[in-house]
């Protein structure tokens, strides 16, 4: 029994019929020729051959022979893409990795391979779909059926193993997706690569840094499309209950809405990121702790809204406390907030004080910080 040659060999097994792994048992392809086969001669002959143009030839006309053999085509035209990769013809490389793909579309390692030929190439349209099929695959691992007869431990212990094995072409697959996101200019683009990546990883040690991704390109200041947003923010919370960016962007959103109930939502969802954020933890950071002046401020706008001016004061006490000297436009936020409530309780001392403080931060609130304040200072003369 022989292996076949060429690099990452990983998913080409030559072995005799009776050690071939049932299909319900696998999750992962592997190209397998049995030993003993016209395959796993000719295979053998070309292993021997060692002039490279040679050898490319033999696969083709391998390729052709056993054209009734998917195992067989799918392991001729990825060593057909290597062997093109090794003497730099990245195009036609590419071409005959996908050609392998057709014939065994969830194997790792060609995935793998296909998507370091798409970084070669720049092409980060063919590097995400690679990313996001090889993400499907790794999922798959874990949603496999039970085979009849094993034990749950047993069938645990199995499938851990299996995630093992294939963990780093995973983690490339992963982090070359996430790549592809954040390199990404155009913003209908990235956020389709987005939404590929999400359902491939949806429990991504990058998912943090995608939700701040789509956030922003579907914000105001990108494609402004709100309900998508929203769309998006819920399906993170579907896979990430604890998702701090979800929650504070449904907050966020609530918080401007004008429809009835978005204020209660908006403090809903702002309460639960300070379940999340816990600010007053010893090991909390300067994010965490941001993200909860952000919730509180949330929760004291949606108050004003509701016309709980004092309610709103003493969150956005907090919210300023938190977010001064971390996030200007924040703080500013939270200072305006105050200036306004304190004006409708006609505490215009207090008014002033947070103001004046409001109207030194630059930023689209510094005007009508100004604007409150001279009001806030005419009445305050008028004795008012």
């Amino acid at each position: 029994m022989k292996r076949c040659s060429g690099p990452l060999m990983l998913s080409v097994l030559v072995l005799s019929l009776s050690f071939s792994i049932p299909r319900a048992f696998a999750q992962v392809d592997r190209i397998m020729i049995a030993a003993g086969t016209d395959e796993d001669h000719a295979l053998q002959a070309i292993a021997n051959e060692q002039d490279p143009q040679k050898k490319l030839a033999m696969y083709e006309d391998f390729v052709q022979k056993f054209s009734a053999n998917p195992a067989a085509v799918a392991y001729g035209n990825w060593q057909i893409s290597q062997a093109y990769q090794g003497s730099g013809d990245v195009q036609k490389a590419l071409d005959y990795g996908d050609k392998a793909l057709a014939g065994s579309p969830h194997n790792l390692d060609i995935l793998v391979s296909q998507a370091s030929l798409a970084q070669q190439a720049k092409n980060n349209a063919k590097l995400m779909d690679y990313a996001a099929r090889g993400g499907e695959v790794c999922q798959s691992i874990a949603k496999q059926p039970k085979p009849e007869g094993m034990s749950d431990e047993e069938f645990a212990r199995k499938v851990s193993e299996e995630k093992a094995g294939v963990q780093s072409s995973c983690d490339f697959l992963e982090t070359s997706g996430f790549n592809v996101i954040a390199s990404e200019t155009d913003p209908k683009s990235r956020m389709a690569d987005i939404e590929k990546f999400t359902l491939a990883y949806p429990d991504s040690k990058f998912q943090e840094q995608v939700s701040n991704y789509a956030m922003y390109t579907l914000g105001p200041d990108q494609l402004n499309d709100k309900q998508r947003l929203v769309s998006f923010g819920e399906k993170v919370l579907a896979s990430n209950p604890n998702s701090l960016a979800a929650l504070l962007l449904l907050a966020n959103f609530y918080s401007d809405d004008t429809k009835p109930g978005s204020a209660a939502k908006a403090i809903t969802y702002s309460q639960k990121a300070l379940e999340v954020a816990k600010p007053d933890a010893p090991d909390a950071d300067k994010t965490r702790k941001v993200a909860a002046g952000v919730a509180h401020n949330t929760i004291g706008w949606a108050y004003l809204k509701q016309e709980k001016n004092a309610g709103a004061i003493t969150e956005l006490k907090v919210a300023a406390v938190l977010l001064k000297g971390q996030d200007d436009q924040q703080y500013a936020r939270a200072l305006y907030g105050l200036g306004f409530a304190y004006g409708k309780l006609n505490k215009l001392t207090e008014a002033r004080e947070v103001l004046t403080e409001a109207v030194k931060i630059p930023g689209p609130l510094q005007p009508m910080s100004q604007d409150l304040l001279a009001k806030v200072n005419s009445a305050r003369a008028k004795g008012k």
